[in-house]
């Protein structure tokens, strides 16, 4: 065995690397207190340190330690490095010879140049961008930035890549790429800077050449690197060949042989490949590396990690499957797999199973996931049990509450302070206005009812101002005129076409510790406490400080610059969250165990994620460039998998459906289903369906106790003694309705921001017919069209402005017009005198006394034999004559009977000769008119009678107002079905149930 080989170890799969390094060193040191502080380890991140602690103390047994000198190789992610921007690059400031380094450029820094720089190349090719669009292209370019300094390359090759031999688009993007080639040395020599993937890799150079002139006389351990960065496979090399250097692999299988080790090579999805590379480059084979002493630890049977690293064989090597006996199937125990119906139902599997984990003491679980979506769920669905569980992976600034608050008030301010967005930042538990927050919020909730429903208001707090009525303004204008004062610096701002970043910053800062500021406490108090306010404020100290020298941007782009940096920022809990429970990234669990190991979203597409496509070079480009396949970080995250499968309890769960959508089961799943068929076991022998069943029964009741329709009965003395024609349908119809709006008065609120709706339509056309009757009571004029035309622009008014109304209801109104002006003329031939919104009443005795009947007919017209014709506007769907006959709809001939009886205001008693429906819809034809057949005087008495009938009935204290009582002649809307729980009892929502 060579001196680098008897340097070289692994720890298997079945056993926690962390762990056993830590028992590992604590066995080598026994006896000496002081010299396990002379070790150095080198670890792939700031978070293995962490747990490399943490396993120390568990193997000590709590008792005091000096600990080894850990530091991190700067292993990350790619992601990491693109969004992290120089923090693992500043860790290795403690490697001697380090500090000279010029410092790493800070990511917020980094974006915003590059995003200048897009934008200037943008503009030189003819595309122009907004600043929020370059600043994410920004982030593209500093991804594809770090791979190329991580793969130690130079874009000096970009110009070996000739453009003739691809399409035009990657030509153009090649030119476009002289951002980096050319504009972003100049930029970083002008910082003093260098990016932070290039300053990595100049530290552990120079530790390497550091190392390889003086050897230290201490020990040197690499441990958990799969040397997938060049510079740290460099290092490695070096610490291999030190006399105190040993490196540490995470999960080599030591039992591959030639054949299969060439296959891997060849495999960059293959979970060995990257540890094949790095033995490669250290000339050693799988077979010459050792294993780390582990024998005082409890370990996962060897046998489940060659299960999984056959499941994984390259494909062309399967066929040894065949060979392979029944019995490794054993190997499976403990693991456990769950195809859940949905990720809700993933979510709740996963939690019943860390939660059980946590009845028990001293063990431990964790779930593993590159999922953010299931693992937000997870948490959501622990905390019912009161479980905060610790996500490592941390949450988005900008969904944590003082990151919404400050893209909120950015959006309210840029978009002049329209309803939602006002309500959406004056209604965050953080908005207080000076007051104590719960009175604020009581003030928000009764300014948006008064103000804010229906139809916008003017633009502005001046545009808010202009809408309060009298007793709205005594009531509201403090509140406005604070907003106005506290927002004005950044309102002006924002209005600017070229305004300075750091301007936008401090005056909107302000304007957030302003409106957070409560009775009792300051602004800045309420908005940066707290693990989030910190990193809010850490985030715009950080982004004033890159704001410097940054060119004039439209202020109106700002909330869009601000929200999409914000996103880029994560927030990682300190402390407070549950010992033994768990949310980790794949990165985590490959260096640590837990008793129970889930392993989330195994469905292709999450993990493994899709392959990418590279916005800036195509596959071939990358590969002449000298770029890894993307399928490398395939076999990371297969790597990461099989680690994982090392846990003494596995749970491999995956949702069957994503948002309707049937899912892929991950390629890993489908490799064990597929070495379990060849051994002739059946896949489902690890299916754990109990756990399904559970989830199912946490929200459904035991007992189902169906609700029964609402049947109130209120004194006769509450009940109405009046009513409109219009609403004696509706009472018909449904009771409860009338209950609810005349009894209780309830009344439903109109929409926030609401657009124009069918009635508002149908009242500006009503208004307009009217005062063109009115102003036009006898002859027509000949330009009457022109006449109705301007009195519909008056009535429809501002909201002519609004897209919808401009381009399709006034064009169905102008035929409408047409249509009325010609029909006009033809009515005034035979007719003696127009009534327009006339108003009417009709007075009868009920059972409780006085019964009175109101109405506002749209047209009456006097014949010239004195009879009358009762006509209604219709700009919606006409009444069935089914409906009409059976009093379902009786508007019409009830306003018949008020008219017999000399009930409308300037109109004697007399009879009514015809009911008209006038169609107006402004289509084709753009009106119609359509009789009801029934006899007018008939059709009047037996409305009376029926409404005579219904009065005397709910006269009644018996007689409850029920909801919907024929089913058949239900209305087409009801504003209080939800209150009446209609779809809780009504037989067509059990139908739809089942």
């Amino acid at each position: 065995m060579s001196d680098r080989a008897a340097r070289l170890f692994t720890i298997p799969p079945g056993v926690s690397f962390v762990d056993a390094l830590a028992a590992g060193l604590l066995a080598e040191t026994a006896g000496d207190p002081l010299r396990l502080a002379r070790y150095t380890i080198l670890l792939p991140t700031r978070r293995a340190r962490r747990a490399l602690d943490d396993a120390f103390l568990r193997q000590a047994d709590g008792r005091p330690l000096l600990l080894p000198r850990t530091l991190p190789l700067g292993d990350l992610d790619p992601d990491e490095v693109a969004l992290g921007g120089g923090d693992e690059a500043a860790a290795m400031d403690a490697v001697p010879g380090n500090a000279d380094l010029p410092p790493a450029i800070p990511a917020l820094r980094r974006q915003l140049l590059l995003a200048q720089a897009v934008q200037t190349a943008g503009r030189a090719s003819g595309a122009s961008m907004t600043i929020d669009q370059a600043t994410r292209l920004a982030a593209e370019l500093a991804r594809l930035l770090d791979q190329v300094q991580t793969e130690q390359l130079t874009f000096d090759r970009l110009r070996g890549l000739v453009p003739e031999d691809y399409a035009a688009h990657w030509q153009l993007t090649l030119r476009f790429l002289s951002v980096l080639t050319e504009q972003w040395p100049q930029i970083l020599a002008a910082e003093g800077c260098i990016d932070p993937a290039e300053r990595r890799n100049r530290a552990l150079a120079a530790q390497a050449e550091a190392w390889r002139r003086q050897p230290p006389s201490d020990p040197v351990i690499a441990a958990g690197s799969t040397g997938s960065i060049p510079a740290t496979a460099a290092l490695i090399g070096v610490i291999a060949d030190l006399p105190t250097g040993r490196v540490v692999l995470p999960g080599l299988d030591r039992d591959l042989d030639d054949e299969t080790r060439e296959a891997v090579l060849e495999d960059p999805a293959h979970p060995q490949h990257g540890l094949c590379l790095l033995l490669r480059r250290l000339e050693l084979s799988p077979s010459e590396v050792r294993p780390w002493p582990t024998a005082s630890l409890p370990a996962t049977p060897a046998a489940r990690a060659a299960f999984v690293n056959e499941a994984l064989q390259p494909a062309a090597t399967t066929e040894r499957w065949r060979a392979l006996s029944p019995t490794i199937a054993h190997a499976l125990d403990g693991v456990t797999r769950i195809d859940c119906a949905g990720p809700q139902e993933e979510a709740g599997v996963i939690a019943l199973l860390l939660r059980s984990v946590s009845e028990q003491p001293g063990r431990r679980a964790a779930l593993v996931t590159p999922d953010r979506g299931l693992a937000r769920r997870v948490a959501a669905e622990l905390k019912r049990w009161d479980i905060d569980v610790d996500d490592s992976a941390g949450q988005p600034l900008d969904q944590t509450p003082p990151g919404a608050f400050l893209r909120l008030t950015a959006g309210m301010v840029a978009e002049e302070f329209a309803p939602v967005p006002l309500l959406a930042a004056l209604k965050h538990p953080l908005a207080a206005g000076g007051r104590d927050p719960a009175a604020f919020r009581a003030a928000v909730r009764r300014f948006e009812i008064a103000v804010l429903r229906g139809p916008r208001p003017a633009a502005g707090v001046g545009g808010l101002k202009r809408t309060l009525s009298d007793e709205d303004s005594a009531r509201f204008r403090g509140l406005l005129d604070r907003l106005a004062a506290l927002a004005a610096p950044l309102e002006r701002l924002v209005a600017m076409p070229r305004a300075q970043l750091g301007e936008l910053i401090d005056a909107h800062a302000a304007f957030a510790e302003g409106l957070a500021a409560s009775e009792g406490e300051s602004g800045a108090a309420r908005l940066w406490a707290g693990e989030a306010g910190e990193a809010a404020a850490t985030f715009i100290a950080n982004l004033r400080q890159a704001s410097a020298g940054f060119a004039p941007m439209p202020g109106d782009r700002y909330p869009a610059l601000l929200g999409g940096l914000l996103s880029m920022q994560m927030v990682r809990p300190r402390y407070g969250r549950h010992p033994r429970l768990a949310i980790w990234g794949p990165l985590e669990a490959r260096l640590q165990h837990a008793d129970l190991l889930v392993l989330g979203g195994l469905n292709e597409g999450t993990w493994p994620a899709d392959v990418a496509a590279d916005p800036w070079l195509s596959r071939p480009m990358r590969r002449d460039f000298g770029l890894p396949a993307p399928e490398r970080r395939i076999g990371l995250a297969a790597h990461d998998v099989a680690q994982a499968m090392g846990a003494p309890q596995v749970v491999l769960t995956r949702a069957l459906r994503v948002e309707g959508t049937p899912t892929v089961p991950s390629r890993w799943l489908l490799r064990l289903d597929g070495l379990m068929r060849s051994l002739g076991i059946d896949p489902a022998r690890i299916h754990g369906g109990a756990w399904l069943d559970w989830q199912s029964k946490l929200d459904r009741a035991e007992v189902v106790r169906p609700v029964a329709p609402p049947t109130p009965c209120p004194p006769v003395e509450r009940r109405p003694r009046t009513i409109r024609v219009t609403d004696v349908e509706l009472w018909r119809r449904d009771p409860y309705a009338i209950y609810a709006r005349r009894i209780l008065r309830l009344r439903p609120l109109d929409p926030i921001d609401a657009e124009p709706s069918a009635a508002d339509r149908g009242t500006w056309i009503h208004r307009a017919l009217e005062r063109f009757v009115r102003e036009f009571p006898q002859d027509v004029p000949a330009d009457a069209i022109d006449h109705l035309l301007a009195i519909g622009r008056q009535e429809f008014g501002p909201q002519m402005n609004r897209p919808a109304v401009g381009a399709f209801w006034w064009p169905r109104f102008e035929r409408i017009a047409h249509w009325f002006v010609d029909k006009e003329r033809e009515r005034r031939t035979v007719t003696a005198s127009l009534h327009a919104e006339v108003k009417g009443r009709l007075q009868f005795d009920g059972p409780a006394g006085p019964f009175t009947l109101t109405a506002t007919a749209d047209r009456i017209e006097c014949g010239r034999d004195g009879s009358l014709t009762v006509i209604d506007y219709k700009t919606g769907s006409l009444p069935r004559p089914r409906e009409i006959e059976f009093g379902f709809a009786p508007q019409l001939p009830l306003e018949a009977a008020i008219a017999a009886a000399g009930g409308f205001a300037g109109i004697g008693p007399a009879v009514v000769a015809a009911l008209e429906f006038w169609r107006l819809t402004g289509g084709n034809p753009p009106a119609e008119t359509k009789d009801v057949k029934a006899d007018p005087m008939t059709a009047a008495a037996i409305a009376q009678a029926g409404l005579q009938q219904l009065v005397a009935a709910f006269d009644s204290p018996d007689t409850a107002y029920q909801s919907v009582p024929d089913p058949e002649f239900a209305p087409r809307f009801s504003d209080y079905a939800h209150l009446a729980r209609v779809k809780e009892w009504s037989t067509g929502a059990l139908r739809d149930e089942e």
